[in-house]
């Protein structure tokens, strides 16, 4: 019996993505039409709790990392690190959609975020199969 760690590789990856996405930009809102070089980047250096909430998830991620000997709690972590990447897609779709004046383009930062939560979920489930193998294991002997 193998247990395979992929879902270190998987936290570390997601971890990294939320990193980058703290720092890259989120949009582009115009400025006035007779000025085009009058235009703001929204970023989540800018909006202060777009920031913690990022970084606290790319934190959790990387602890969760951590704790693959007790496999409870990093299935905690990574589940309580998931829903606070969900709250940034949510917040940053409502940013997005209710911004007042000019309408602001979307840049690629979104993306950041759907692969932090897709490596958290490949991560998660590789911790329930882990489990699972390590229950069978403890049947048989």
């Amino acid at each position: 019996m193998v247990i395979q760690r992929w879902q270190t590789v998987w936290l570390v990856v997601a971890a990294v993505m939320m990193c980058v996405f703290c720092f890259v930009p989120m949009a582009i809102v115009p400025g006035a039409p007779d000025d085009p070089n009058s235009a703001t980047f929204l970023s989540p250096v800018d909006m202060p709790v777009f920031l913690i909430v990022s970084g606290l998830a790319a934190v959790l991620l990387l602890l969760a990392v951590f704790f693959y000997k007790n496999t409870s709690r990093q299935k905690t972590i990574t589940l309580v690190s998931m829903l606070l990447i969900a709250a940034v897609l949510i917040a940053e779709a409502i940013v997005f959609f209710s911004w007042d004046g000019g309408r602001p383009q979307w840049l690629g930062s979104v993306f950041l975020l759907i692969g932090a939560m897709v490596f958290a979920l490949m991560a998660y489930l590789g911790i329930r199969r882990d489990e699972r193998l390590l229950k069978a294991a403890d049947r048989l002997r």
